[in-house]
C-alpha cells in the first residue's frame, strides 16, 4: 500500500491490504493497522488502513474504531463511522455516530447509513439512543437530520416519536417535515394515517410534505398497463432544475447533463435512428463488436421518465403523468424542502432523494432499466431502489473522480500527506468506490470514448473492459442538430428581432471594441469547467485581449451559488466586474439552450456594427468526459479551443476544426485562443467550419445515440425478463 505508485494506484490496492488483514487477523494485525490509521505522514494508507480494521474481526478491531469516532482528525472519524457500517452493532459507539449525525454534511451521512445498518438488528438500542440525541438538540436542521434517522428504525418507539413530532405545532417546519416523511415510509397503521391526513388538509409546505407521505401509506405500486409494448426506461439528474424548454441550463449545477436528458429523452420515445455506427468513431475500438443494430425489432422505448430535483408541490403535481400509460417523455420531480444545493452538498438528503425515487418509479407501474450517470448522491440513493424494486440498471462509467485525483496527484496538489484532507471536502475515496460497486453490480455499462479507452479504464478506474466485453458499450453522445440548423438560418439572415437579447449585451461594449471577433464559452461557473482560469489566460494577454473580447454564457448573477460567487470573485481579480464590458468581458448569465444555440451562430457570422464574424468557442474544463457545449459549437461551424483529454480529443482535429491545449496551462489557453482566431479567419476558414459541421451530422446525432441506447436497454431488459422467469420456475 505505502509502495503504490500513485494515489489512484493506492485506492485500488487498500483491497489488497484489507484481503491481507482478514488472511493473518489477530492482535498483531490490529496493532499494525492501528499503527498505520494514525501515522500523519501517509493519510492514503491511513484511510486504507481504517477500513481493514473493519475485516479483522477481532474485538480490538472494535476498539480501535470506537477510538477513531473521537479523534481529532475529521476524515478519521468519517472512515471509521463509514467502516463501522460492515461490523456488528457496537453499543459504545452509537452516540459517536449520533454526534456525527447531529453535525450533519458527509460525514452525517456516513454514520447515518452506519446508524440504518444496526437498526435491522438491534432496532431497540439504536431508537433508545436516538430518543436520548434529541434531548439538548434545538437546531431545526440538526432536528430534522435526527429525526430523519429515527425514520429508518423499525418498532414502535421510533413510530411514537415520529407521530409526536409530525403533530407538534411548537416544533420548527424541518423536523416536521422530516417526521411526516418517514411515516409516510411507515406500517399504514391508523394512527400513522390519521396523523398524515390531518396534516395533509393543510395549505402550506407541511401540507405538501403530507399528501406525499400520503400517497406512500395508502397507494400500492400501480400495475404495468397490459397494452404496452415498449420499454419504459428512467433517467434521472437530480442537480438541476430540468425542464422541457431548459430555461435553466447554464445555472447552478444546470450543465451539459441536463441538455443532454431533455433530447435523449425525446429521440428515444420518438423512435432514435440509426445505430451509432462503428465505422463513424474517431478511433476504431476493439469493443465496437458489441454495439447493437438498431434496426432490431422490439427494441422501442414507449416511455422515459426524466428524474430532478424541485419542491414537494412540484413532485405532487407531476405524478399523473408519471403514473399515465400513454406513450412519451415524462418529466419527475424528487422532492426537496429549502433553496436548491450544490452536488457536493447534496449527499445528506440521501434519504430523501431514496424516498423519492422510490415513489416515482413505483408510480410509474414497471421500469424496465434505470439509466445512472454520475458519483453523486443521486446514484447512491438510485441503485438502493433499483436492488429493492429488481429494476436492472445501465450505468455510465465514467473517470470521475479519478481524473481529478490523477490531474492533482500529477501537480502534486495531492499528496499522501494531504489526501485525508482534501478528501473531506472531495469525498474522492466514497465516490471512487461508489463507481466501482455501482459498474460491478449494473447489468450493463457504458462508456464514452476516448483515445486510450482500454488504458484509461484500466489505470484511471481499475476496469478491464476486455475481461467481459459483452457487459461494455461504448457509446458517443449527441446533439440535436435540428436546433443548430435553425439557428444558423436565423444567424444568416440576421434579423434584429432574434438577437435583441445578445446585441443589447454587445451594445455594452466600448465602441472601439465592437470590431472584434467574440471568444466564447458556455457552461457552469464551476471550477472543474474553468471559467475564472480563462478570464484570467485572456486578460493577462494584451495581444489577446485587443484580439477579441471574451463572452461567457453561464451562472446566475443575481443569485450566485456558493460555487458561482467563487467563480466570480476570481474572475473579479482579472477584470473588475463592475466594468467588465469596458474591457472586453461579458458576463451573460445562464440562457435558455435554444437561446445559447442563436449566440453561438452569431459568432461566427458575427452581429452587424457590434461583434466581428469568425469567432471561436473555449472550453476551458479541467475534465471534460464527452462535451456536449463543443459539439454544438462544432456543429455551429466554430473553430474550437479543447482540452487535450478526455472524449473532445476524439473528435476535435487539432489544427483543423480546433486546437487542443492542456487547459490547466494559462498560457496554452491563451495560445490556443490565438491560434484558434488565426484558423477561423484563415483561408481555409470556410472549409475547415463545413468539415466541423459535417463531422458532428455524421457522428454525434441524439438520433443515432438514442438508438444504440435503445438496444442496449432492450437487451437488458430481455434478460432480466428471462431471469425473472427461470426464478419464477423454479
Amino acid at each position: 500500500m505505502r509502495q503504490a505508485g500513485g494515489i489512484l494506484a493506492g485506492i485500488r490496492c487498500a483491497d489488497d491490504l484489507t484481503i491481507a488483514a482478514t488472511r493473518d487477523g489477530g492482535n498483531r494485525a490490529v496493532r499494525l493497522l492501528a499503527q498505520a490509521a494514525l501515522d500523519p505522514t501517509d493519510q492514503l494508507t491511513a484511510i486504507a488502513a481504517v477500513h481493514a480494521l473493519a475485516q479483522v474481526f477481532d474485538e480490538s478491531a472494535d476498539d480501535v474504531l470506537v477510538s477513531l469516532l473521537e479523534h481529532d482528525s475529521a476524515f478519521l472519524r468519517e472512515h471509521a463511522a463509514w467502516a463501522f457500517g460492515t461490523r456488528l452493532p457496537r453499543f459504545d459507539a452509537i452516540a459517536g455516530l449520533f454526534r456525527m449525525v447531529v453535525a450533519g454534511g458527509f460525514s452525517g451521512m456516513i454514520a447515518q447509513r452506519t446508524l440504518e445498518q444496526w437498526a435491522a438488528s438491534a432496532p431497540d438500542h439504536v431508537a433508545l439512543a436516538a430518543e436520548g440525541a434529541m434531548l439538548g438538540v434545538a437546531e431545526p436542521a440538526a432536528r430534522a437530520r435526527l429525526v430523519e434517522t429515527i425514520g429508518l428504525i423499525g418498532g414502535r418507539i421510533p413510530q411514537r416519536m415520529l407521530r409526536r413530532i409530525a403533530a407538534d405545532p411548537t416544533e420548527a417546519l424541518d423536523p416536521r417535515a422530516a417526521a411526516v416523511a418517514a411515516l409516510g415510509d411507515s406500517p399504514a397503521t391508523d394512527a400513522n394515517v390519521a396523523v398524515v391526513t390531518d396534516l395533509a388538509r393543510g395549505d402550506d409546505d407541511l401540507a405538501d410534505v403530507a399528501r406525499l407521505a400520503l400517497l406512500d401509506l395508502t397507494v400500492p405500486a400501480y400495475p404495468r398497463a397490459p397494452w404496452s409494448s415498449g420499454q419504459t426506461v428512467a433517467q434521472l439528474f437530480l442537480h438541476a432544475d430540468i425542464d422541457r424548454e431548459l430555461s435553466q441550463v447554464g445555472s447552478g449545477d444546470n450543465g451539459g447533463i441536463a441538455t443532454l436528458l431533455v433530447r435523449l429523452g425525446d429521440a428515444l420515445v420518438a423512435g432514435g435512428g440509426a445505430a451509432y455506427s462503428p465505422a463513424n468513431q474517431v478511433d476504431a475500438h476493439p469493443l465496437d463488436s458489441v454495439q447493437l443494430d438498431s434496426d432490431r425489432t422490439g427494441s422501442s422505448v414507449d416511455r422515459v421518465l426524466t428524474l430532478s430535483r424541485g419542491g414537494p408541490a412540484d413532485a405532487l403535481a407531476c405524478l399523473p403523468e408519471v403514473s399515465s400509460t400513454l406513450s412519451g417523455h415524462a418529466f419527475a420531480t424528487v422532492p426537496f424542502l429549502g433553496a436548491p444545493i450544490s452536488s457536493a452538498d447534496a449527499w445528506p438528503r440521501r434519504v430523501a432523494v431514496q424516498r423519492g425515487i422510490r415513489r416515482i418509479l413505483r408510480a410509474a407501474g414497471s421500469v424496465d432499466v434505470l439509466h445512472l450517470r454520475m458519483a453523486d448522491v443521486g446514484t447512491l440513493a438510485a441503485s438502493s431502489v433499483a436492488r429493492e424494486l429488481e429494476i436492472p440498471v445501465v450505468f455510465t462509467v465514467a473517470p470521475d473522480p479519478h481524473s481529478v485525483i490523477n490531474a492533482m496527484d500529477a501537480a502534486g496538489s495531492l499528496t499522501r500527506a494531504n489526501f485525508g484532507a482534501v478528501d473531506e471536502v472531495e469525498h474522492f475515496w466514497f465516490r471512487a468506490r461508489l463507481v466501482q460497486r455501482i459498474a460491478a453490480d449494473a447489468a450493463h455499462t457504458v462508456l464514452f470514448p476516448r483515445p486510450e479507452l482500454e488504458r484509461d479504464m484500466r489505470e484511471l478506474v481499475g476496469i478491464d473492459i476486455t475481461a467481459h466485453p459483452e457487459r461494455h458499450s461504448v457509446v458517443a453522445e449527441g446533439i440535436d442538430l435540428t436546433v443548430i440548423e435553425r439557428s444558423v438560418a436565423t444567424a444568416i439572415t440576421a434579423d434584429p428581432a432574434d438577437f435583441a437579447d445578445l446585441d443589447a449585451l454587445l451594445a455594452t461594449l466600448p465602441e472601439h471594441r465592437r470590431h472584434l471577433p467574440l471568444a466564447v464559452t458556455v457552461g457552469r461557473l464551476h471550477r472543474v469547467k474553468g471559467m475564472a482560469t480563462l478570464v484570467h489566460a485572456w486578460a493577462d494577454d494584451a495581444a489577446l485581449r485587443e484580439r477579441c473580447n471574451l463572452l461567457i454564457v453561464g451562472g446566475d448573477l443575481e443569485n450566485p451559488s456558493f460555487d458561482e460567487r467563487g467563480q466570480l470573485n476570481l474572475i473579479g481579480t482579472a477584470v473588475p466586474l463592475d466594468a467588465a464590458a469596458g474591457h472586453g468581458l461579458l458576463l451573460a448569465g445562464h440562457r435558455a439552450n435554444d437561446a445559447v444555440a442563436r449566440w453561438l451562430a452569431a459568432a461566427r457570422y458575427g452581429r452587424p456594427g457590434l461583434a466581428a464574424p469568425n469567432g471561436v468557442y473555449v472550453c476551458a474544463s479541467m475534465k471534460e468526459e464527452f462535451g456536449i457545449a463543443l459539439l454544438e459549437a462544432m456543429a455551429t461551424g466554430l473553430t474550437v479551443v479543447a482540452p487535450d483529454a478526455g472524449g473532445p480529443a476524439t473528435y476535435v482535429e487539432d489544427g483543423t476544426t480546433g486546437i487542443l491545449v492542456n487547459t490547466a496551462d494559462a498560457a496554452q489557453l491563451s495560445d490556443g485562443i490565438t491560434q484558434a482566431l488565426d484558423l477561423a479567419a484563415g483561408p481555409f476558414g470556410e472549409e475547415f467550419a463545413q468539415r466541423a459541421a459535417d463531422m458532428v451530422a455524421g457522428t454525434f446525432a441524439i438520433q443515432a445515440m438514442a438508438g444504440t441506447l435503445a438496444e442496449v436497454y432492450h437487451a437488458v431488459a430481455e434478460a432480466q425478463q428471462a431471469l425473472d422467469w427461470a426464478l419464477s420456475a423454479s
